[in-house]
């Protein structure tokens, strides 16, 4: 039987529109202090995207032609000035009002809080070392860095289409830099580790590198362990698809030996970090929390009653996730959106994502301590706090990272076993197993068949699947969105995008690198539009709105009026939170810790469990709410 609803039945729902195309149920969508922060946040992208247009007709040029340019988009610069004025404003069409509006603020338009990453060094303009270094298990994106077990490590694509899977790293390149040992030597005593971007890059370069603005490699980048606990970039490998027989399709770079080499050096950095924003955002960010979390937080919706346990355990951590999704599809991920826009992945942005979930992404592979053994970061030892060891011991993020896993495990565990006490009632609980098989069946159903879901039998069965649901959505989803402009924001030491390739001798701008190799890395960069415009949605990305939830917040508990058992969990769980953020204050300022402490250096915040409003690079919300 079909019901029509009116506009002023409090039951109905506004439909679907053109304007509006896309469809939230009411009780998930964003209520009104987040829509009210959204809304605002799409007119600084819209000024954002105005200005820097109107500052490039005034310059007539696309390049950057100094780092003052850059510089100055930033508060604890100068005031931006347009050359020119009065020629420029009788070009720009405006009305007289909206002109007059638009000077008198074109002093703070462009003005951003300087972030972390240069907040205390402005004058490096490009990234040092020890910073890449450091900034790999600390920063925007600490989930990619693995240990090398291979070397020269092997591509696993197929030889047929895309040519050898040997690599062109050699021993001879690295060995100087490996303080006395062989590289064999190095390996076995878990002091080489890689960034490996090879495979997701390779197939898809043919497509990235026909857009005349953007240019791409798939790199290797190979670090060394040194003694005082960071890594140090000893080798970046730069790869092409082999077609063109006059450019060679794969080059090793390796640190600086003079001018021309440092230059070439930077270039190859830029390259890393222009892959890493790639990887960062479409695998790390949106594939692993965002995506692969939704059909579970469905699922929870359409076959969990809102007064199952398991539904009021989770409800928390589902808070905004399906709105923001659909805001992600309309407006970042879309055809032509933010995404295909800012990063080197272009039109290839969603099939690289496709290809990760298809080929690598896997559910039991998502806790923390998990992915840390996959990655080679870590063993299992049960003399340990956490059970394991890790491999680099000063890691902030597997170190803040462990605290809180195991806050959520402890927390989950008390729960669980509360209302599970054994295995029958686990297997005749008909909403729970409804839960589970549909998040898998119908939520993952193109993986659905993959031996390694883990079964859902016993209480520590439903211990493990929720602790990893709540740690991605809560703790894993925080380590890598709200660091975005705090780690990001300055773009010539992490570009989304590169415009040029790395020189070389056979190259005809070759001649143009060694005149001007300066003016050659400001070239390869994003022009200042692409950057106000990249630079303005990291900062929205990276804020925390007013009305946010965070991990241990205590909001209200009388659900489990009739439970004082969990009552006392969820206290004791709020108060590990705040010890967990005391211990964090600690390590931060322990000079030993070289990764968050230091000259500097930028102490590592992103697990600490509150926060307050605005960009603030800490803070753990219950949910993927942003």
């Amino acid at each position: 039987m079909l019901v029509f609803l009116n506009a002023t039945d409090v039951n109905a729902e506004s439909p679907v529109n053109r304007y509006m195309p896309k469809y939230v149920p009411r009780d998930e969508a964003f209520e009104d202090l987040r829509t009210a922060a959204i809304i605002e946040g799409k007119w600084k992208v819209m000024l954002s995207s105005l200005f820097p247009t109107l500052k490039e007709a005034s310059i007539n040029s696309d390049v950057i032609k100094t780092f003052s340019d850059i510089n100055d988009l930033y508060k604890e610069s100068p005031p931006f000035e347009i050359k020119s004025k009065d020629e420029f404003w009788e070009k720009v069409h405006l009305p007289r009002m909206l002109r007059k509006m638009i000077k008198e603020s074109m002093q703070d338009i462009f003005k951003f809080d300087p972030p972390n990453i240069i907040s205390r060094d402005i004058l490096s303009c490009c990234l040092r070392d020890d910073e890449l270094g450091r900034l790999t298990l600390a920063g925007m994106n600490p989930l990619s860095i693995e240990r090398l077990k291979v070397f020269p490590p092997v591509s696993k694509l197929d030889p047929s289409i895309y040519g050898p899977q040997d690599s062109a790293l050699r021993e001879e390149q690295i060995v100087c830099h490996l303080n006395g040992m062989s590289v064999q030597q190095a390996l076995e005593e878990n002091k080489l580790f890689i960034l490996d971007y090879h495979d997701v890059y390779l197939p898809f370069l043919n497509r990235i590198n026909a857009y005349q603005s953007k240019k791409a490699y798939a790199t290797r980048t190979i670090f060394l362990l040194t003694h005082m606990g960071s890594l140090k970039p000893i080798a970046i490998e730069l790869s092409l698809p082999g077609k063109n027989q006059n450019v060679p399709s794969k080059r090793v770079l390796t640190p600086a030996v003079d001018a021309t080499t440092c230059w070439l050096w930077q270039l190859g950095k830029a390259h890393v970090c222009s892959n890493d924003a790639g990887v960062h955002q479409l695998i790390q960010h949106w594939l692993r929390t965002h995506a692969c979390l939704e059909p579970f937080i469905i699922a929870v919706h359409r076959q969990l009653s809102v007064m199952h346990p398991i539904y009021k355990l989770l409800h928390p951590h589902t808070r905004y996730t399906m709105d923001v999704n659909a805001q992600g599809r309309q407006l970042l991920l879309n055809a032509g959106g933010k995404i295909e826009s800012h990063l080197s992945t272009a039109e290839c942005s969603t099939e690289i994502t496709a290809s990760a979930y298809q080929n690598w992404w896997r559910f039991d592979m998502e806790s923390l301590p998990a992915d840390l053994i996959r990655r080679g970061l870590a063993v299992p030892d049960p003399t340990q706090p956490h059970g394991l060891k890790l491999l680099i011991e000063d890691y902030p993020y597997a170190n803040d990272g462990l605290l809180i896993w195991s806050a959520i495990e402890e927390l989950v565990q008390t729960y669980v076993n509360y209302y599970y006490p054994e295995a029958n009632s686990i297997q005749s609980d008909s909403e729970l197993n409804a839960w589970y098989c549909e998040s898998i069946n119908v939520g993952h159903a193109d993986i659905c068949h993959a031996s390694w879901w883990p079964k859902l039998s016993t209480p520590n069965d439903l211990i493990s699947i929720l602790t990893t649901i709540i740690w991605v959505a809560s703790a894993h989803h925080a380590a890598l969105n709200f660091g975005m402009y705090p780690y990001g924001g300055y773009v010539p030491v992490r570009p989304p995008f590169m415009r040029r390739l790395v020189p070389n001798e056979h190259d005809s701008d070759y001649a143009t690198f060694l005149a001007d190799p300066e003016g050659y890395f400001l070239a390869s960069l994003p022009c200042l539009g692409e950057m106000l415009r990249y630079i303005s949605v990291l900062h929205i990305l990276s804020s925390h709105s007013a009305d946010e939830e965070y991990l241990g917040d205590i909001k209200d508990l009388s659900t489990w009026s009739g439970d004082p058992e969990i009552v006392e969990a969820f206290y004791k769980f709020s108060m590990e939170m705040r010890r967990i953020g005391k211990e964090i204050e600690k390590r931060n300022a322990d000079p030993k810790l070289r990764n968050r402490c230091g000259a500097g250096v930028s102490p590592y915040e992103l697990l600490m469990p509150s926060s307050g409003p605005g960009v603030t690079c800490r803070g753990v919300p219950n949910s993927v709410s942003l």
